[in-house]
């Protein structure tokens, strides 16, 4: 259990490195780095009071040891160098397991700032490890601020949801465990808790052996397609007992290494989408796909061992998806492996992702010793479902786990069970899910009316309106915007006012020519999105306010207004992956008859209409709020008797040009940088983003400005070593004339901006130069004076970062009103 203590110890480790390295993955990597060092001390110390030697700090690397960095007769640049040092040499050690080489292999000291690193190294100097489980929870705790990895589809299980499907399915100590997406192992992690938790005898002891422990630490695996989460779960299993973990840099759909080795208990949270383009997977599948999400499931059921036990995290697509993959795979499932299915509240997954998701259980044996399915909904999981995801009284969560687990045992036992005993969940014949060939695994469409009330019948969209492809029309037949019928393109649903419904638009097209090449407007209320290429992975979905027509490029619904409204439509459209409908075809593209096809949830007309206005009453706090946050500017009352100094005479640049990139450095360009605020948006290594130079080098305390026109609105202050395009100048100030937050104040006003339009110079892409940029002329008040001014420029931008919260809030909102569609109950929590 994480105490107190530790948990404080990792937050204040993590302030104190927030401001010399902003990203939260490097600071994870930071902490883990000095908690190995430190843990490494802690056992070598620990063997000299047992009578034995030092075996990690010993030799050469005695000089290294903690106690000796931690010497306060040591200078500040002189710790900051030794521990630099250190960490590099690191995997050079003979005395340290090939493991501990591996986290130490191209560490390095991203900052040069000696109080930093003795404030780091003083909270670090506070964890005492009298085992290594406690260890082990502080690192799942670190871990837990990595957050998503949402390019991949890959976002953290919450640790409740994990606990839930390990208790579920019940590993037993001799029983070989597998996780073929870990990520950084927490459902291995889960397992083994489970396994010594069920292994106590009466007095509260291990009723383990030794030789039990040992089989048991070799009887978990873990694959993953990432280094470093590799990396990341190699530690959390050492942490937590595993001397030698069998974790595996593997791509578990691609690679045959591994295909044929099986394990009696599978858990995983696979990634949800995938990369465009699909999987180009081996043959070996039953199931031939190119989407991830399929191929996980198929893998996993096809590596359980004939008495395994799985339980898997799937999105909806694998639930009721129409196309043929999903079909075959889920009557793959449900002839020969699946027991229940839980259904999960929309919104587990915040705020990474608001995707609904599922809970599959697969039991080879006992698939064959039952003729049902047992179906489960969860409205609740003892959270809210907003962004916070706040602790609530409420928790269906843990009905359903005592429901399942005693259902799964009554039919271990042989005994018969209709469902009835079951108050969230049902009990359907597998022949009537399989009746339809659609093979749905979704509980709503078996039940009798009595249960699940906040839920809507599941139709086709071809039930509900008509699925409409658009035309081809050569550029001769496309007019201006004067007249005519609006004719729409996907490069129409970017502009500016367009997000949600369609009110401006490029072209037109008269009626004689829609008659001539036989195409035809369609009404508003159409729903279109991208059908083609690249298009369909910005999910866009837009609604017609007129009649219009569209190229072959998009595709539409035109929804039966006696039945669906086109902002219903568009709001359970806004939720979900319309990738999933993609063809494998290059370039990828979506059939008509595959949306046809799709099922989506229909409640009455009047309680579509209270979900849609509910949506746009919070669409329309999130637009006011999004007008603060994208129109305020700071604007600096000049005085014109403060001095006026060119901006040559209050900084200088503090960078140099250079080829001789360090990879594993942070790298700014002008697309890290939020317009208009100075607040970066991301920060990339310089590896990650291919940079081979010419870049600026700097170090330390920076503005970051960009020449270029299009981006005068993109500056930032950054306090680190690194590079930044050669587009960006890194400007150094002179502190005695100018604080740096004033100086970024003044160069995001329109003043500043308007005195600088000028100096551009006449090329393709107008840049400012260095001798133009320092002549511009800037007001310098007294130093006291710049300090209000910047303590006023602050106060505002926290009312605008409060429009933020509000924007995410509101955000949340909506999710959980399109949550109700899927069922009336389980979004209300997060109104909190």
């Amino acid at each position: 259990m994480l105490d107190v203590d530790t948990k404080r110890r990792i937050d204040t480790a993590r302030d104190i490195l927030v401001g010399k390295v902003p990203d939260p993955k490097s600071q994870v990597e930071q902490i883990t780095i000095a908690l190995i060092y430190k843990f490494m001390d802690d056992l070598d110390s620990e063997s000299e009071e047992l009578g034995g030697g030092r075996k990690f700090f010993a030799g050469d690397f005695a000089r290294y040891g903690w106690a000796k960095l931690m010497h306060p007769s040591l200078g500040g640049y002189e710790t900051l160098n030794l521990y630099a040092e250190a960490i590099t040499r690191m995997p050079e050690n003979p005395g340290i397991p090939p493991l501990f080489r591996d986290i130490f292999n191209n560490a390095y000291l991203p900052y040069r700032d000696p109080e930093t690193l003795r404030a780091f190294l003083k909270v670090i100097d506070e964890f005492t490890y009298d085992h290594s489980e406690r260890l082990g929870d502080a690192f799942e705790y670190l871990l837990s601020v990595l957050g998503a990895q949402g390019d991949a589809g890959q976002f953290r299980t919450p640790r409740h949801i994990i606990d839930f499907i390990v208790a579920v399915v019940d590993p037993k100590k001799d029983e070989t465990v597998l996780d073929p997406a870990c990520g950084t192992a927490g459902f291995l992690i889960s397992a083994y808790k489970h396994i010594l938790a069920a292994n106590i005898d009466a007095h509260g002891q291990s009723a383990l052996t030794p030789d039990d422990r040992g089989r048991l630490v070799n009887n978990f695996k873990g694959y993953d397609i990432s280094p470093d989460m590799v990396r990341l779960s190699l530690v959390n299993m050492y942490l937590h007992g595993f001397r030698e973990p069998h974790i595996y840099e593997y791509d578990t759909l691609t690679s045959e290494e591994r295909w044929n080795e099986y394990a009696d208990v599978i858990l995983a949270n696979p990634p949800f989408m995938s990369p465009r383009g699909g999987i180009r997977p081996h043959n070996r599948f039953s199931v031939q796909s190119r989407r991830s999400e399929v191929l996980f499931v198929d893998y996993m059921a096809e590596h359980l061992s004939p008495e395994g036990r799985a339980g898997i995290i799937v999105p909806e697509g694998i639930i009721f998806q129409s196309q043929g993959a999903y079909k075959q795979l889920r009557k793959m499932l449900v002839e020969d492996y699946l027991v229940a299915v839980v259904s999960l509240p929309a919104g587990v997954f915040n705020p990474y992702s608001g995707v609904k998701t599922s809970i599959l259980i697969l039991d080879r044996a006992l698939a064959k010793c039952t003729d049902s399915i047992a179906f489960f909904k969860a409205e609740s999981d003892g959270f809210d479902l907003g962004a916070q995801r706040r602790p609530t009284d409420r928790n269906d969560l843990l009905r359903v786990q005592t429901e399942l687990i005693d259902y799964l045992g009554c039919v271990r036992a042989g005994e018969s069970l209709d469902g009835s005993e079951l108050a969230l969940g049902r009990v359907v014949l597998r022949h009537k899910v399989a009746s339809d060939g659609e093979y749905s695994l979704s509980g709503d469409r078996y039940g009798d009316g009595d249960k699940w009330t906040s839920s809507y019948p599941m139709v086709h969209i071809k039930d509900v309106g008509s699925v409409e492809s658009g035309f081809g029309f050569p550029l001769a037949y496309q007019g201006n915007v004067g007249g005519g019928i609006p004719f729409l393109k996907v490069s129409d649903m970017n502009q500016q006012g367009n997000e949600v419904q369609v009110v401006t638009w490029n072209n037109s097209v008269s009626p004689e020519v829609l008659k001539e090449l036989k195409a035809k407007a369609f009404p508003a209320g159409t729903v279109i999105f991208p059908k083609i290429g690249a298009a369909i992975a910005t999910n866009k979905k837009r609604i017609l306010t007129c009649a219009s027509t569209y190229d072959n490029n998009v595709m539409g619904i035109v929804p039966n207004s006696e039945r669906l409204l086109p902002q219903f439509l568009h709001a359970y459209l806004s939720a979900f992956d319309i990738s999933q409908w993609e063809s494998n075809a290059h370039p990828p593209s979506i059939r008509k008859t595959v949306v046809e096809n799709q099922q989506i949830p229909l409640p009455p007309l009047e309680v579509q209409r209270e979900i849609v206005a509910e949506i746009e009453g919070y669409q329309k706090v999130i637009d006011g709020a999004r007008a603060v946050v994208e129109n305020y500017r700071p604007r600096i009352a000049v005085d014109p008797e403060w001095p006026l100094m060119s901006l040559g005479q209050v900084c200088s640049l503090g960078g140099s040009i250079t080829r001789d990139v360090n990879p594993t450095l942070p790298y700014f360009g002008a697309d890290s940088i939020e317009p208009n605020s100075g607040k970066l948006l991301k920060e990339e290594t310089a590896g990650a983003q291919s940079v081979n130079g010419p870049v600026y080098e700097f170090a330390g305390e920076r503005l970051l400005y960009s020449k270029i026109r299009p981006y005068l609105n993109k500056l930032a202050v950054v306090d680190l070593n690194g590079y930044c395009s050669s587009d960006m100048y890194p400007l150094l100030p002179d502190k005695s004339k100018i604080q740096i937050t004033y100086l970024a104040a003044y160069m995001l006003s329109e003043e500043f901006n308007e005195g600088i339009q000028h100096h551009y110079e006449r090329a393709s892409i107008p840049k400012i130069n260095r001798t133009q940029l320092f002549k511009v002329g800037i007001p310098t008040p007294t130093l006291e004076i710049q300090e209000s001014i910047v303590a006023e420029l602050e106060a505002e931008r926290n009312l605008v970062d409060a429009n933020r919260e509000l924007i995410r809030r509101f955000d949340s909102k909506i999710q959980s009103a399109i949550g109700r569609i899927w069922g009336k109950e389980a979004a209300a929590l997060a109104e909190g």
